[in-house]
């Protein structure tokens, strides 16, 4: 049997052999992955000129076409062949955005303005956390929407489409966006609430404005730090005001008479 198309014979540092596969579309030649045995190479190979080649074979509809191919490497194909564009990652180009395919059944959504950042970096699921490799770290994907880590679906974010994947910036709606503050009416009136977590949640005060209720939190963490509690809170940082700004506003903030006597 001579060479089969599209395979090439390499080998370890133990000596022995393996096969790589690889196929060259608009001049650029892509690596399909190591194999075994020659035949699987070549049906690799096969696979690859089909989603090349058969424009017929779309994104949505391909996975139960492939055999060989890893799944996130049919998708870099297909986007290649339809948009001209090769990612190294799963990226699908869309009108006016882009999909990002983990899996068949996990498919995020994101705006045009994230192609750079995810075209550079890889996203991973793991117990249904969506995580993203930055520079060697793991970065909790959702946070880089301005959703904290302690954030609860549907009380402190929510996605206006209902589609938890879809990580457009319109379909996130941050309702909480600091640490220890909610949104919610007090006396008929609508305002922010500030709570310390202690045994239970400890209300420190209701605010017209969110910055004054995080702040406030801030606050309430500095006098049971006072008072002998000690925890890892984290503080709110409020990049909207100058550091004086801060100050005066931290200064003439008051805290509940309540909240106080909790700890005295």
């Amino acid at each position: 049997m001579g060479q089969l198309k599209g395979v090439y014979t390499t080998t370890k540092k133990d000596g022995s052999v393996y096969y790589r596969s690889s196929i060259t579309f608009h001049n650029k030649h892509i690596s399909l992955g190591s194999f075994e045995d020659a035949m699987t190479a070549h049906l690799a190979y096969k696979e690859a000129e089909l989603l090349l080649y058969d424009k017929s074979v779309s994104v949505d509809d391909f996975n139960n076409k492939r055999k060989i191919l890893d799944y996130q490497k049919c998708v870099t194909l297909i986007n290649f062949r339809d948009n001209d564009m090769y990612f190294k990652t799963p990226i699908y180009l869309r009108n006016k955005y882009f999909t990002y395919h983990i899996s068949p059944n996990d498919i995020l959504k994101f705006d045009i303005d994230d192609l750079f950042f995810y075209s550079t970096r890889t996203i991973m699921k793991r117990k249904g956390h969506l995580f993203v490799a930055d520079y060697g770290m793991q970065i909790n994907l959702p946070s880089r929407y301005g959703i904290k880590n302690y954030s609860i679906m549907g009380k402190d974010y929510y996605f206006k489409n209902k589609d938890k994947y879809d990580f457009r910036y319109e379909n996130i709606i941050i309702v909480n966006r600091f640490y220890g503050v909610t949104k919610g009416t007090y006396k008929g009136k609508e305002c922010y609430t500030a709570r310390l977590h202690v045994n239970g949640n400890v209300i420190i005060g209701h605010y017209k404005e969110e910055i004054d209720a995080a702040i406030a939190y801030n606050k309430g963490v500095d006098f049971a730090a006072e008072y002998g509690l000690v925890r890892n809170y984290q503080k709110n940082y409020i990049d909207d005001l100058t550091p004086e700004e801060y100050k005066t506003r931290y200064d003439n903030l008051k805290i509940s008479e309540r909240f106080c006597a909790y700890f005295m």
